[in-house]
């Protein structure tokens, strides 16, 4: 897949350090084939997923990638938003080797100072097992959850989600 084209908001690659590791949202560094395999075989949230979707996803959406000093990519988030008012963190993780390094906060709080997204007014995001990670970044659970509805179609060929 050749690289999307920047979002309509956004001004310029955004470039942060974390330690050794440097975090970006360069959309020529991402190293799609890493991302898509740790997504469709190793998550429990797009286990399976067809890799034409993972990556259609991507392109609509804002990437980090965290890079190792020697270029290589061992970490992924990515915003789904508008970039105005509203973000949607997903799709974090951090490759094994690199866990216990605080990547998967350092790339939520990279998404949380984002120029281009600082008058993002309502955050939100969906986990499963890493709340104290986005605890730390304030989320926090929804204040009331009945004001929210959600669909979740199923794929004609698929069963429904849970």
């Amino acid at each position: 897949m050749t690289p999307a084209a920047m979002l309509p908001f956004e001004t310029a690659p955004f470039e942060h350090p974390h330690g050794a590791y440097r975090l970006s949202t360069d959309r020529r560094c991402l190293d799609m084939g890493r991302i898509c395999a740790f997504l469709i075989e190793e998550s429990y949230w797009a286990l399976g997923l067809d890799r034409a979707l993972i990556e259609r996803s991507i392109a609509g959406s804002l990437p980090f990638g965290a890079y190792a000093a020697d270029g290589a990519m061992v970490g992924f988030a990515r915003v789904v938003t508008d970039g105005a008012l509203f973000a949607y963190l997903r799709d974090v993780f951090v490759l094994p080797p690199h866990r216990g390094q605080g990547l998967g906060r350092a790339l939520g709080a990279a998404a949380l100072a984002h120029p281009d997204l600082r008058t993002v007014r309502n955050w939100m995001l969906a986990t499963r097992d890493a709340h104290g990670v986005y605890a730390s970044l304030g989320f926090a659970p929804v204040r009331d959850p009945s004001i929210y509805m959600q669909l979740r179609p199923s794929p004609p060929d698929q069963e429904p989600m849970p």
